[in-house]
């Protein structure tokens, strides 16, 4: 997969792309990272990005000519078939199932705004996509690109050691991950439960899927609005109420 990456501050990712998962999956060539500045684009002397909004308001805003220079440097060598995406707080919200989608992709360019956003002219005529990765505001794009990237290049085979993890992670069936244990079997005065020492796969992988289903009941009922629960589904929800202490709260 490549990765075409345009900040005015690409060394803050490519420090933190160099470890764990993504660091290893760049060494064994699955992907690769072009960093593109936008800085490197701007005509005059001081390599001016951005300017002040018409109309008046606070702050500044990239500039259309640099950007759209950047964009079309980014492109170079790619398929018509990698999306411009912009990370930005008006964007729809960036979730697994577009993770998903992306980790399909040969590639993707990733545009992360600085300062009051950019020029609206560069998303009419070149972006594809704008995602936002939640409903707060950043300084800058850098957390919001490091969080997509590495959401999607943990899907693609051969990335993850064991690729069953990534199958049983959080959102991957529309709810949570169920909760972990590892030894000591018991510390601090708590204790695994018994069910996961018990060998029984059967009641494990019931167990499992009541704490999973249940904890993302109370914690994002959203979530569970928007799946077809049967009725398994149903009582496991009680079950885990019931044993939480809450079924009559």
């Amino acid at each position: 997969m490549n990765i075409r990456i345009i900040s005015l501050f690409p060394k803050m990712i490519e420090d933190v792309l160099q470890y764990g998962v993504l660091g290893r999956a760049k060494k064994n060539h699955l992907l690769s990272f072009k960093y593109i500045n936008p800085r490197d684009f701007s005509k005059d002397t001081h390599r001016t990005i951005d300017d002040r909004p018409y109309g008046g308001g606070p702050g500044m805003v990239m500039k259309y000519e640099p950007l759209s220079l950047a964009i079309k440097s980014a492109k170079e060598g790619l398929s018509d078939s990698c999306p411009v995406i912009c990370l930005g707080p008006q964007g729809k919200l960036f979730d697994q199932e577009t993770a998903k989608r992306f980790s399909r992709l040969p590639g993707f360019i990733l545009i992360s705004g600085r300062y009051e956003g950019i020029d609206e002219r560069i998303i009419e005529s070149f972006v594809d996509e704008e995602l936002s990765i939640g409903d707060f505001v950043l300084s800058g794009g850098e957390i919001p690109v490091l969080a997509v990237i590495d959401a999607v290049v943990r899907l693609i085979p051969g990335v993850l050691g064991d690729e069953s993890s990534a199958k049983h992670d959080s959102f991957m069936s529309g709810i949570f991950d169920t909760p972990h244990y590892t030894r000591p079997k018991e510390i601090d005065g708590q204790s695994v439960p018994e069910v996961l020492l018990s060998g029984d796969h059967e009641r494990i992988i019931k167990w499992r899927a009541e704490q999973a289903i249940g904890r993302t009941y109370l914690r994002r009922p959203d979530l569970i609005k928007k799946l077809n629960l049967n009725e398994e589904q149903k009582t496991m929800i009680e079950e885990y109420l019931k044993n939480h202490l809450l079924y009559d709260q």
